[in-house]
C-alpha cells in the first residue's frame, strides 16, 4: 500500500516526529509537498491449530481397539458422560492433532469420513509393520508429491500415509 499525501500533513498530529524531521532537513512549514512512499507489510497474528477431527464410528469399543492396538494411537481419554455421550480421543503417535469417536460426537454416518492422512518419514516401514498387526494395507504408491500407502477403519473411514518426497 502506498500513500503519497504531504508528509508534513500527516506529520502534524505526531509533533516531535515533524521537529525530527524538520532538524533533518527534510521539510519546513513553508515546505509541505514532500512526497514519501511507505510499504506496508501485514503479518498476522492469528495461529488456528488444528487438534481434534471427530470420526464417526458404529462400535466404539471395535474402533479403540482397531486405532490403539493396530494402528498404534495412544489412547487419551474415555469418558463416559452419561447414556447418550460417550467422549473416546486417540492420538497419532508424534501427532498434535488427535481424533474423536464415541457416541453423541457427530451426526456423520459411519464409515463416510474419506481422505484423512497422517505424514510419516518412512511409508514402507509404515507400512510393512501394519500389516504384520494384520491391517489391510494397500501397495505403496508412488507419485511426484509424495508416496501413499491406504487403509480404512472397521466402518470403512479411509486413511491415507503420506511420505513427502526429498526437497531439492
Amino acid at each position: 500500500m502506498r500513500y503519497r499525501t504531504p508528509i508534513l500533513q500527516r506529520l502534524k498530529p505526531h509533533q516531535k516526529q515533524l521537529e525530527t524531521f524538520q532538524f533533518l532537513g527534510y521539510g519546513s512549514p513553508a515546505i509541505d509537498t514532500l512526497t514519501c512512499s511507505v510499504t506496508f507489510s501485514y503479518t498476522s497474528r492469528m495461529q488456528m491449530k488444528l487438534e481434534l477431527v471427530a470420526v464417526p464410528v458404529s462400535d466404539v469399543d471395535r474402533a479403540k481397539a482397531f486405532y490403539t492396538e493396530k494402528i498404534g494411537f495412544h489412547a487419551d481419554h474415555d469418558h463416559q458422560v452419561r447414556d447418550d455421550l460417550r467422549f473416546v480421543q486417540l492420538t497419532p503417535p508424534g501427532s498434535a492433532c488427535s481424533i474423536v469417536i464415541g457416541i453423541g460426537i457427530t451426526a456423520m454416518p459411519p464409515g463416510s469420513l474419506k481422505g484423512l492422512q497422517m505424514v510419516v518419514a518412512d511409508v514402507k516401514e509404515v507400512r510393512d509393520e501394519l500389516v504384520k498387526r494384520g491391517v489391510a494395507v494397500s501397495e505403496i504408491e508412488v507419485l511426484p508429491w509424495g508416496s501413499f500407502a491406504y487403509f480404512s477403519d472397521p466402518d470403512g473411514n479411509r486413511w491415507s500415509f503420506q511420505q513427502l518426497p526429498v526437497r531439492q
